[in-house]
């Protein structure tokens, strides 16, 4: 249950400027074009001096616990950071502290810009630091350092809150009907059994969240004594990069977001538009290709109309997965058709070949796909749910009730049946979940929208099913400096898949008011595959 990039993968109106922001960023374009160069090797490299700054202390040693090998770590300076669990005048002096992974991954070139990025992983509650083969990979450390720091309850932070009970229970709902009552009843249990786990573990379940997640990295900024850096969030980290900006300010260069979930609609209702728009992106490149669309015409209502059926009479089929000898059985109901498409626009070039023959009674293809996802060994106890369901309960729900979610579906998915639609794809269950879970609602500028007049990146991929491509633009609409971009036909998380993304992001960084989107124009959308 979450917004994240699937495993497989390595993996505007404008409002003025505060007259004095205006003129010292017109100072700033004017008079440095360039960032400042800094020679490696010139004062100790980043991460490896012990610093304290507030209630925040950096201590450089070992790199992170990771669950896979990771091997740019072999370079990287890597240390510690201790925060408080939670801040706030009267917990100061007697919460206890928790320590946060922090892994340094210097530049490529040797001349390279003295202001640092920071990496806001997605989920809520991936661990950065796995996120670093995907960073590297598209270049970001090209020219400046990239910092990584766990999340607090994420994989490599003390204490982790990861809860596999929860994943081990998905992998079990194979062989349930995904959207039954029943099956809802046992996912709230296995939620409740997360929870008093965590609790009996001395965890203060309502100090983990964006609020005080924001307080982490300006901390961590000031301890490892940076003057100014750069962010960049994908699909969750967007949210919290958001928050963050807002928040603590000082000493933001520059911010990309992609993926973009903004505070102000985090939820279902977000979610359902996320859906719709990026089925529709396939849909419609489906439709414009003359062999796709005379091969799997009407795919749009082939799919709906699926959902209906399989959601009145669902379908059990068994399917292997790599690396289990055992049949496993899947049951396909309409909920798991919606929820398996959000996560196969990752895989836009199959998505019609897979319609077409569940239509045609084989549901082989997409019940190996769903299985594979929630059998994968990547799977299971890497998802911190005690961050999840800290931000969906306390900065989600509270906001958003199950009946807007509701209205939201049957508006946007008029022909789902009312079983299917109160379930927002990826959060199943969630308002229930959020009941169990009992931790306090956020203040209520949490949904407040994001003014700033920090220069911001927001990258959308047009066939992003699990953001919508229209938030990126609507998180824009109120960053004075902003470039909204949408990558066509490149589903969630547009820097994983998209050399052009990536492109797009190195160049932000050097002119963040100016960056070169010209491989834009030369895109073209996936050949669909055409069953013989």
């Amino acid at each position: 249950m979450s917004l994240r990039p699937p495993r497989h993968r390595r993996a505007s109106r404008r409002f003025p400027a505060t007259l004095a922001g205006a003129t010292a960023g017109a100072l700033v374009v004017g008079l440095a074009p360039m960032p400042a160069l800094a020679e490696s090797g010139a004062g100790a490299p980043l991460g490896t001096t012990a610093r304290t700054a507030g209630d925040a202390r950096f201590e450089p040693g070992p790199c992170p616990r990771t669950a896979d090998p990771i091997p740019d770590l072999k370079r990287a300076h890597c240390g510690t950071l201790t925060v408080p669990e939670k801040r706030s005048r009267h917990h100061h002096h007697k919460t206890r502290k928790i320590t946060l992974g922090v892994a340094v991954i210097p530049a490529v070139q040797r001349r390279h810009a003295s202001d640092p990025i920071v990496w806001l992983a997605g989920g809520p509650g991936d661990d950065s630091v796995s996120e670093i083969p995907m960073a590297v990979a598209g270049g970001l450390n090209r020219d400046r350092d990239v910092i990584f720091m766990s999340q607090r309850g994420t994989y490599s932070a003390d204490p982790q809150l990861t809860c596999p009970n929860v994943d081990k229970f998905n992998a079990r709902a194979l062989g349930l009907v995904f959207g039954a009552p029943p099956t809802g009843r046992l996912h709230v249990q296995a939620t409740r059994k997360c929870r008093d786990s965590l609790v009996r573990r001395g965890a203060d379940l309502s100090a983990y969240n964006g609020i005080e997640s924001s307080a982490d990295y300006d901390g961590l900024r000031r301890a490892l004594g940076i003057k100014q850096w750069n962010v960049f969030g994908i699909s969750y980290g967007t949210d919290l990069a958001l928050q963050y900006m807002r928040l603590h300010p000082k000493g933001i260069r520059s911010v990309g977001i992609d993926g973009v979930l903004p505070p102000s609609l985090a939820g279902g209702a977000v979610t359902w538009k996320a859906a719709r728009e990026g089925f529709d992106g396939i849909f419609k490149a489906c439709a414009q290709q003359t062999a796709c669309n005379t091969r799997y015409p009407h795919l749009k209502t082939t799919f709906e109309r699926l959902v209906s059926e399989l959601e009145a009479r669902p379908v059990t089929t068994t399917v292997t997965v790599p690396g289990r000898p055992e049949a496993v059985q899947v049951v396909l109901d309409g909920g798991l058709l919606v929820n398996w498409l959000t996560f196969a626009s990752h895989l836009a070039a199959g998505v019609p070949r897979s319609i077409d023959e569940l239509a045609h009674g084989n549901p082989q293809r997409i019940a190996q796909q769903w299985a594979g996802g929630k059998l994968s060994p990547q799977a299971v106890g890497r998802v911190s749910h005690g961050l999840s369901f800290g931000v969906f309960c306390r900065e989600w729900t509270p906001f958003e009730s199950a009946a807007d979610v509701l209205r939201a579906g049957r508006h946007l998915f008029p022909t789902f049946p009312r079983s299917v639609l109160v379930n927002a794809p990826l959060l199943s269950w969630l308002h229930a979940d959020c009941r169990a879970w009992d931790v306090p609602a956020a203040p209520r500028s949490i949904r407040s929208v994001t003014r700033s007049d920090i220069p911001t990146l927001a990258l959308s991929g047009g066939f992003d099913s699990q953001t919508a491509p229209s938030s990126g633009a609507y998180a824009a609409r109120t960053l004075s400096r902003s470039t909204a971009v949408t990558v066509p036909y490149v589903a969630h998380v547009v820097f994983a898949d998209s050399k052009c993304a990536q492109k797009i992001t190195r160049s932000f960084f050097n002119h963040p008011t100016a960056p070169d989107r010209s491989c834009l124009a030369g895109l073209r959308p996936p050949t669909f595959e055409i069953a013989p």
